[in-house]
């Protein structure tokens, strides 16, 4: 199970009073959720769909922008930012994993990983070492030089987690990230998110496999767009994982 941060630490990802909105009637997708995520926690967000995990995720990475309330990214109010602003706190805090790649098809599955850090101003040599390394690490380092329409959809998805975590972001979102892959797979992605949290890094995934779920140190339920379960695994000495660092917070249903 992944790291959590002591009681009473600062959260590294928190949502306060979180409210979206869609669509000219202003349905409510998300109710004012209350939310806090330690530094090294595993977390899974479950639901059926529509319960509004997908919307979450999205504000949780700054991706799309509050109809009320705040999200705090390792402190950083990212619902107060610019576009500008919050595109480089996106470059430089966060990683991305998607249920589909978005694997550039002209480029190697080196330059894929490449392009993102030299647009943050790495050179070359250190780009190339952050992409082969990454490569590496997921097992995949006879990619570097192949193009992602001689991959199977499985190598495909490993580059993309490559691209994510050769940013070395502090926190690591991902949407369905095993949902076009097949058991053996999904299961090279699982274990490598379990290795990451264990390393540090913070991970929350948005996932409908509850075998997956289970295997994060807490899993989240939303319906309807509010939190109505928060559960930590427990850890080695029977208490929960991250305890004091977290509530099971969100406007209780009804």
């Amino acid at each position: 199970m992944g790291a959590t941060g002591s009681a009473g630490a600062a959260p590294v990802l928190e949502t306060r009073a979180l409210v979206r909105k869609l669509g000219a009637l202003d349905q409510v997708i998300l109710h004012g959720l209350d939310l806090r995520v330690a530094r090294g926690e595993f977390v899974a967000l479950v639901g059926a769909s529509g319960s509004g995990k997908s919307t979450l995720l999205y504000l949780l990475g700054a991706l799309d922008r509050p109809s009320s309330g705040q999200v705090l990214i390792d402190g950083v109010d990212a619902s107060a930012l610019d576009d500008g602003e919050r595109a480089r706190l996106r470059n430089e805090r966060l990683g991305f994993v998607f249920q589909f790649h978005f694997l550039l098809p002209e480029f190697s599955a080196a330059e894929n990983i490449m392009i993102p850090l030299l647009r943050r101003g790495l050179s070359q040599r250190e780009a190339r070492q952050r992409a082969q390394a990454a490569l590496q690490r997921l097992g995949i380092a006879e990619l570097a030089g192949r193009r992602p329409g001689k991959m199977s959809g499985g190598q495909q998805q490993r580059v993309s987690i490559a691209r994510a975590i050769a940013g070395q972001p502090a926190i690591l979102l991902a949407d369905e990230p095993t949902g076009n892959l097949d058991s053996v797979n999904g299961e090279i992605v699982i274990e490598e998110f379990e290795k990451l949290s264990r390393e540090g890094m913070t991970i929350v995934m948005v996932t409908h496999n509850p075998d997956y779920a289970a295997r994060a140190s807490r899993q989240i339920v939303l319906k309807d767009g509010r939190i109505v379960s928060d559960v930590s695994a427990p850890t080695d000495d029977g208490t929960a994982a991250g305890a004091g660092a977290h509530a099971a917070v969100g406007t209780p249903p009804g």
